[in-house]
């Protein structure tokens, strides 16, 4: 089954084409596509390679003893709720994280020292159960490559609402133009945006696309920014910062077509 999607609306950066994509809602080898997800930190060219999202089947939360099973396609806002009726811990982070769980495994999404992978178990892809002690994870990277469609978490009781306002008040601290979240990974020991405002591109804007006068890491549109505006900016900050710094910046946001990472 099909799905047409409008990315210029669907993506939280507001930037893409109308596109077919796969609804997958058995599991099986998606080695051909690239998933989607929620679109929230992916940057969408107008001509991608085959895309596909995953279906219903995989939009789930389910308590089995002392642990919770969640679908790939579970959106982060639907977990929080889920978490704070239940009063369960460890899933404040996502007030801070939009987008589907797959997708925030994949990339070890968090903020700071609070990670997806910090209390995940396992998870579930075409090669069966995969418990975490078997990937290779870190700052917002693993090594999974096929599609997560479900993972396992310990529980542990005790929703922290001083936790959860924390990170609204960080939440408040981000552009409110649409943006892909984090265009640039941190490097190690610095921070993308601290090195993007040192290179004098806070606010720079080519076209409609911007880097944020409040927040130097967010590559935000302005409206009706573009595709080519986008990578224009991304393609500068990368070569200023290496210029003048020395410093390799890769991104975080998801280009499709992937552009190869130095």
């Amino acid at each position: 089954m099909k799905k047409t999607i409008d990315f210029s609306s669907y993506s939280s950066i507001k930037i893409g084409p109308k596109l077919q994509v796969e609804i997958i809602d058995e599991i099986q080898d998606c080695s051909s596509y690239v998933m989607i997800g929620g679109a929230n930190n992916l940057l969408v060219s107008p001509n991608p390679p085959m895309l596909a999202m995953l279906g219903k089947k995989f939009d789930f939360i389910k308590k089995s003893g002392e642990v919770l099973h969640i679908g790939g396609a579970t959106k982060s806002g639907k977990i929080l709720s889920f978490a704070k009726k239940q009063n369960l811990a460890d899933f404040e982070l996502m007030q801070k994280l939009p987008g589907t769980l797959g997708g925030m495994i994949k990339m070890n999404a968090g903020l700071k020292e609070w990670e997806i992978f910090n209390h995940l178990k396992s998870i579930k892809t075409q090669s069966g159960w995969i418990d975490k002690k078997d990937i290779e994870f870190g700052y917002r990277h693993t090594d999974i490559k096929e599609v997560v469609f479900e993972a396992i978490f310990e529980i542990n009781h005790g929703f922290d609402l001083e936790l959860l306002d924390m990170f609204k008040q960080l939440r408040q601290n981000q552009p409110n133009f649409p943006s892909a979240g984090s265009c640039f990974k941190n490097p190690k020991e610095n921070f993308a945006g601290k090195l993007l405002d040192t290179v004098k591109l806070k606010g720079k804007k080519i076209g409609n696309m911007a880097f944020s006068e409040q927040h130097a890491n967010f590559l935000v549109n302005l409206g009706g920014g573009t595709y080519s505006e986008a990578i224009a900016l991304i393609e500068l900050a990368k070569k200023r910062v290496y210029e003048e710094l020395g410093i390799v910046l890769k991104t975080e946001i998801e280009i499709l077509p992937w552009t190869k990472q130095k």
